[in-house]
């Protein structure tokens, strides 16, 4: 005698997924959803970082070459497409290798020679490790893209322990960053089928924006010298001095002597 088949749940009956499915698609949901919050808090890691440079090069060294900071995490639904494209499997595991820019930091420096320091006093940290670095601002893209890109990996601290992530960081300068940005928008409105004339007008224009980079630091040289950050430092230290003797004073020993 055969056994009799199991008529189809009403679930199955409307196309739904059997509760083994579910379940699966469950836990593969909340992986995306914690390495999607690993990636931001590794971003906010980084954005601490740089923001005590900004300070420190601010208030010690009298020179900030960090202009302004923007930071991104990308989308589940952006995450996924990269990676079919790339053909990399669909598990969180395989993506952490294979997407190395899911959190991104960028960084517009005033002058291409802060785009190096900047990325040198980031990556001199011992929790930070220095994975790769392309730099376009040496050899650009052939359509004109200019900037330095480098991969870190930063240490995310959980309950669970310490997760190793990975953070992309651009460094452009302001020149730079404008010309990326308005290639963006061509490209886009385009869908990345840009026409001849206006392709070569952005390579003209990156030409241009180069120029104006290494004119706008020559003449920066011209006026602050070599050394920025010394600039003005005799009257800076007038002026702390004179606040470390009223301190003093105000603290009831009217007997200041300078050390030397």
């Amino acid at each position: 005698m055969s056994t009799p088949q199991q008529s189809p749940s009403l679930a199955q009956r409307r196309g739904m997924p059997d509760p083994e499915t579910l379940a699966r698609l469950q836990r593969l949901r909340e992986q995306f959803v914690r390495m999607q919050m690993e990636y931001g808090f590794a971003v906010d890691e980084v954005l601490t970082k740089i923001e005590i440079l900004r300070q420190e090069f601010l208030h010690l060294h009298r020179y900030n070459p960090i202009e302004h900071v923007t930071s991104r995490v990308k989308s589940p639904a952006s995450i996924l497409d990269k990676a079919m494209r790339r053909g990399i499997d669909l598990t969180p595991e395989a993506i952490r290798q294979g997407v190395t820019d899911i959190g991104g930091v960028r960084i517009t420096c005033s002058f291409i020679a802060d785009t190096s320091t900047v990325l040198e006093h980031l990556v001199s940290q011992t929790d930070i490790e220095l994975v790769t670095v392309k730099d376009y601002i040496a050899q650009p893209k052939p359509n004109g893209y200019k900037s330095l890109h480098a991969i870190i990996r930063i240490p995310v601290f959980l309950s669970t322990g310490p997760v190793p992530t990975t953070v992309e960081v651009q460094i452009r300068t302001i020149a730079m960053d404008f010309w990326a940005s308005l290639e963006h928008k061509i490209y886009y409105k385009y869908d990345g089928q840009v026409p001849d004339h206006l392709a070569q007008s952005l390579a003209d224009a990156a030409a241009v924006a180069d120029q104006l980079d290494r004119r706008m630091e020559q003449l920066h040289r011209e006026v602050h010298g070599p050394h920025p950050e010394l600039e003005d430092r005799s009257r800076l230290d007038d002026l702390d001095e004179k606040l470390l003797r009223a301190l003093w004073e105000r603290a009831g020993d009217g007997d200041y002597s300078e050390t030397t």
